[in-house]
């Protein structure tokens, strides 16, 4: 019977979490807005930790240049922080290990957003043809 969950998946999940209260709590930089971790990939030689995050702030009543001003920012201030909240990481986890820390704002969010408003218009362009009668069926 195999494994439901892989070492690389286990470790993952306890960075996330150690991860998320690192940055809600020691954190101090004020151009960081709130923070959510979507998803930590550990590689199998425990050496890099992609960790895949949004920002509150990022979608909303904003324009896309802010939007973007917002990624690029928050992006920049955890790949700088990146070497402190490894090593506060290292002092929480048992592991010998600690795996290099990178950041990557997570797009799929964004996307499914994007292709659910596609998919309403769609369905509101259907509505509206539906109730007009076809000029080919008169």
């Amino acid at each position: 019977m195999p494994k439901d969950f892989s070492r690389t998946t286990r470790l993952g999940e306890q960075i996330q979490r150690d991860l998320a209260q690192l940055i809600q709590f020691d954190m101090k930089d004020p151009r960081l807005g709130m923070v959510t971790l979507n998803a930590v990939k550990v590689a199998k030689d425990l050496g890099y930790a992609d960790i895949y995050f949004t920002v509150m702030g990022a979608k909303g009543d904003s324009d896309e240049a802010d939007e973007a001003a917002i990624q690029k920012q928050a992006s920049k201030v955890l790949n700088d922080a990146a070497g402190f909240l490894r090593g506060e990481l290292s002092r929480q986890m048992t592991t010998r290990i600690t795996p290099l820390l990178r950041f990557h704002y997570d797009e799929s969010l964004l996307r499914g957003h994007h292709m659910t408003n596609l998919i309403n218009k769609v369905v509101a362009e259907d509505v509206a043809r539906a109730g007009k009668p076809a000029k080919d069926s008169e």
